[in-house]
């Protein structure tokens, strides 16, 4: 088959699952990160034969199936670096970028930060801050052996020092500190919010990284809060992504917790979705 022919077999299992323009994206992402075949190559020389068609089936079946870009092509990119990803592992997204950039611009100029990242998942957050942080000391937790060999594999593969632990943040006695620095995306989508939840979501990325039951949205927040006032040092700030619905309610927990100076800053979008907090 020729470089056209495979772009076209891609583009049309796209287009049969997604609108034009994400169909577009999905071909290109899958295109170069599956078959190392750019569009600029077909452009270029769309007649060149492309040896891939024993993988095109397969390749192509997955599309259909919604299954994620990210998980077909191995990778998702976060703050300009390539991360790998997998079923089982939360892919990331642009809020967590936020919320890294946010966590840089107010540390970036402080040295041998201690710095504890809760539910590490790819290991985006606890990597990028190891890199961003002059000689900080990072740890990444999860309580997903899935999610733990994959974070190290990245923190391996971008030459970041990172320290992992399976931990279970609710039932575990807790890590030991002291910390300057508490982040963590938890779990934070109720369940009554999955029917708005595109299928590739939905159908493929790990339920227990994504959702939190109806009558406790604030979970993890509040174990993470009680467990953060013996885990930081005094004026250790925590960090947290959070669910654009429950701004207000978690700035309440997180002051009725102790914890002074609570900001809550809205994202790109004008959503709130990060929290920022000061142990005393």
């Amino acid at each position: 088959m020729t470089r056209r022919e495979i772009w076209d077999a891609v583009n049309r299992a796209a287009a049969s699952v997604y609108d034009a323009r994400e169909a577009r994206a999905v071909t290109a992402f899958v295109c170069e990160g599956r078959l190392g075949l750019r569009f600029t190559d077909v452009i270029v020389e769309p007649d060149a034969p492309c040896p891939l068609r024993e993988e095109l089936a397969s390749l192509t079946a997955e599309i259909r199936d919604r299954r994620p870009a990210q998980y077909i092509a191995g990778y998702a990119f976060f703050r300009n670096m390539k991360f790998t990803v997998r079923e089982g592992v939360l892919i990331p997204r642009p809020e967590t970028e936020e919320l890294v950039g946010l966590i840089e611009a107010e540390h970036g100029a402080e040295e041998g930060l201690r710095v504890l990242d809760i539910g590490t998942g790819s290991g985006c957050i606890a990597v990028s801050l190891a890199l961003a942080l002059p000689r900080s000391r990072v740890t990444g937790i999860d309580i997903s052996d899935t999610a733990l060999a994959t974070a190290s594999e990245n923190a391996r593969r971008l030459g970041a020092g990172v320290r992992f632990e399976r931990l279970d943040i609710l039932d575990d006695e807790g890590p030991q500190g002291p910390y300057d620095i508490v982040v963590s995306n938890p779990p934070y989508v109720t369940r009554s919010e999955r029917a708005q939840m595109p299928p590739n979501v939905l159908w493929h990325e790990p339920h227990r990284a994504l959702f939190v039951p109806d009558d406790d949205p604030l979970l993890f927040y509040r174990a993470i809060a009680e467990k953060g006032r013996t885990v930081l040092a005094p004026g250790g700030r925590l960090w947290f992504e959070i669910n654009e619905r429950f701004g207000p309610q978690t700035v309440r927990l997180l002051e009725n917790e102790g914890y002074a100076d609570v900001r809550l800053r809205e994202d790109l979008f004008g959503k709130p979705r990060t929290v920022c907090a000061r142990w005393k």
